[in-house]
């Protein structure tokens, strides 16, 4: 089984996400002509274990799919390291080495990867190559194998919340200008910064979706705070680090909190939007998908559901 590539498309994806209430599933076929189309979007509740899962694949005919799953938050690491000076081809061999010194568990016990951060295309002079490293933990990789196993479903990949979060910033980004996108989750918050389909930026943000929903307005407004705070710094050493890219806008992932694109805009020098989902998607397919709260509910599974050849991870 691959790990956070590429891969060939010959049929649908049919992404898997685990949420603590239960698994998520989605699935985008992408028509000639016109927006990609949702066709599976369903919940199943439960403890996310084997009965679980395997009641999904069942109702889904996973097996008439390729089938992915997606990490939480807490199972890999994902960071910038500067690349081994190596062939490109022995690139993720090399990076052991590096890894060894920065992972904080052995690199003997790591599955992992590394994702190319595309240079300047313009610069008279080029700079040092760096790269992404995501490594997880064996016992992670084979715990979701087995499980998924167990259910009678084939995982072809398992992806990273960020490159299913790149998938839809990509349909999002203006010719020639980047996308910072920002996501909540029950994990907490993910900015990611995209420009031609390309990942440059990852951050996590310590608030979650219950907090952003909290119904006592100060302590919502705290977490407003912190989640400006973070966005400043972020935006700004994209600015020093990347200044070939424009970040045209910030926009926000579907999450049904209130307040937070106003709080944002006014405190933020870029412009601030909330993605509804129907912008580039049509989801005549799943109508329950109009409502915000669901589409914060499916974003991530549908993000990895959008893998493609040229452009998942």
């Amino acid at each position: 089984m691959r790990l956070f590539r590429k891969a060939q498309q010959s049929e649908a994806w049919l992404a898997m996400v685990l949420h603590r209430d239960g698994v998520a599933a989605a699935s985008v076929r992408r028509p000639a002509v016109g927006k990609p189309a949702v066709t599976v979007a369903g919940f199943f509740p439960g403890a996310p274990g084997l009965d679980v899962l395997e009641k999904a694949g069942k109702e889904l005919h996973s097996a008439s799919y390729r089938c992915t799953t997606v990490l939480g938050g807490g199972d890999y690491q994902f960071m910038s390291v500067e690349a081994p000076n190596v062939p490109r081809a022995e690139r993720k061999t090399a990076m052991r080495w590096r890894l060894k010194d920065v992972l904080d568990f052995p690199v003997d016990d790591a599955t992992y990867d590394v994702l190319d951060i595309p240079l300047d295309p313009n610069a008279a002079v080029r700079p040092q190559q760096s790269v992404f490293a995501i490594a997880a933990r064996n016992s992670v990789i084979q715990a979701r194998q087995k499980l998924f196993t167990g259910a009678k479903i084939r995982l072809r990949t398992i992806d990273i919340p960020e490159m299913a979060q790149r998938n839809v910033s990509a349909m999002l980004e203006p010719e020639g200008r980047g996308i910072a996108m920002l996501a909540f989750g029950e994990d907490g918050g993910l900015l990611t910064v995209s420009w031609r389909g390309e990942l440059y930026l990852s951050r996590r943000i310590d608030v979650t979706l219950a907090q952003l929903l909290d119904a006592d307005a100060e302590r919502r407004n705290q977490s407003f705070d912190k989640i400006t705070l973070e966005l400043q710094r972020s935006l700004d050493n994209v600015e020093r680090q990347f200044s070939f890219i424009s970040v045209a806008k910030l926009v926000l992932a579907p999450s049904g909190a209130d307040g937070l694109q106003d709080y944002l805009g006014s405190n933020l020098y870029t412009r601030v939007e909330t993605l509804d989902l129907g912008q580039v998607l049509d989801l005549a397919g799943v109508p329950e998908l109009a409502d915000p709260a669901r589409q914060q509910r499916f974003f991530v599974a549908i993000g990895a559901a959008l893998r493609d050849e040229e452009g998942a991870a």
